[in-house]
């Protein structure tokens, strides 16, 4: 078990390095990159303080003629939710794909059309859930951002690809889905974080492998 899960490590650093290679990165590059998205994967800056009321259901017992009975009382108390932003799952990748477009300014048009599909079918999927925040299928906003940028008339399609996947899952996920932030009712409510970093991460790498089997 051992020797396999090192395998599959093994395996999926090459996967991110060919991807990473592709977009335009170097050795070094790629390895900066990595170890910035894993650590900064567990680094959260806070951004917003929300504040909301909740439901508490409470319980109280009582005992008529020998038998308990278990009677839920509700009582509404102010619950705390901080937006955070975070490192590895928003600020990294967010950055790379602003870098790549400044390297290639003729892409902006096709990344924008990109980041719109992948944008809106996130946003179709992803949902929210109560103490955790907004979740969304790893493996669909890639295979949209590849496909999406398989069929744009762009030679750079790895680019579109990588850039399609993390801003369009970003935006489709988290930021449009800010408003439903108070009613999840959870502690910390992180951009790029919690149930999106591995969609995130996942559609910038595997769109671009995506893309280049399509």
């Amino acid at each position: 078990m051992l020797i396999l899960a090192f395998a599959i490590a093994l395996l999926f650093i090459g996967a991110v390095g060919i991807a990473f290679a592709k977009v335009g990165f170097n050795s070094t590059a790629i390895i900066l990159i990595l170890v910035a998205t894993f650590v900064g994967g567990y680094v959260n800056i806070p951004l917003l303080k929300f504040e909301s009321i909740s439901p508490i259901i409470k319980e109280e017992f009582v005992s008529f003629f020998g038998i308990v009975y278990r009677i839920p009382r509700v009582e509404y108390g102010e619950a705390t939710t901080i937006l955070a932003i975070n490192v590895g799952g928003a600020l990294v990748p967010t950055f790379v794909s602003f870098y790549l477009l400044w390297k290639l300014p003729s892409a902006i048009i096709y990344a924008v059309i990109g980041v719109a599909v992948v944008a809106l079918v996130t946003h179709l999927v992803a949902s929210p859930v109560k103490g955790v925040g907004v979740v969304t299928p790893a493996f669909l906003p890639p295979l949209v951002a590849a496909i999406t940028a398989y069929l744009l008339p762009f030679d750079a399609r790895q680019i579109i690809a990588y850039i399609a996947g993390v801003l369009g899952t970003l935006i489709g996920a988290d930021l449009l889905n800010l408003h439903l932030i108070p009613d999840l009712g959870a502690p910390v409510a992180s951009i790029g974080g919690a149930g999106t970093f591995d969609g995130v991460f996942l559609s910038g790498i595997i769109a671009v492998l995506l893309e280049l089997i399509l």
